[in-house]
């Protein structure tokens, strides 16, 4: 009897440890991401730039993630660039390479200007975000 007791222990834990076992392991890989930025001014002289500070804020890390941006400017006329000096051309995707960065947008009109700024990773995760700036006509220095 004491042999039956063991047989039907071990088979027991064997089916246990045979069904914990899975080949369905999950690894996550894609993660939500946005991008915060400090305040920015809502008017501009021409020429003058607004320094927009980012940060890239995901819920987990996959090492292999890459981040991505392009803009648009529908109304008005500027330049926007990164810090280290890239101008980006509008509807061209450039690669993030940090998740700390400096945007700096160039006022080149006097009417209205709205840029559109689209964030996206290679997992089709995407976030955007709109400033509007519209022109300081004060003469004040």
């Amino acid at each position: 009897m004491r042999k039956f007791a063991s047989y039907i222990i071990f088979t027991l834990l064997l089916a246990a440890i045979a069904c914990a076992c899975s080949d369905d392991i999950d690894i996550r890989q894609s993660y939500e991401f946005k991008v915060t930025h400090l305040p920015v001014p809502k008017k501009l002289k021409i020429n003058e730039t607004a320094e927009i500070r980012c940060q890239l804020e995901h819920s987990g890390r996959y090492d292999n993630t890459k981040y991505y941006l392009r803009y648009f400017q529908p109304d008005g006329k500027g330049e926007l660039r990164m810090d280290e000096g890239t101008v980006f051309l509008p509807n061209d995707t450039y690669e993030l390479t940090k998740e700390t960065f400096r945007l700096y947008y160039t006022s080149k009109s006097e009417d209205q200007q709205v840029i559109d700024i689209y964030f996206w990773d290679n997992y089709q995760n995407t976030y955007e975000l709109s400033f509007a700036f519209n022109n300081d006509n004060n003469e004040e220095e």
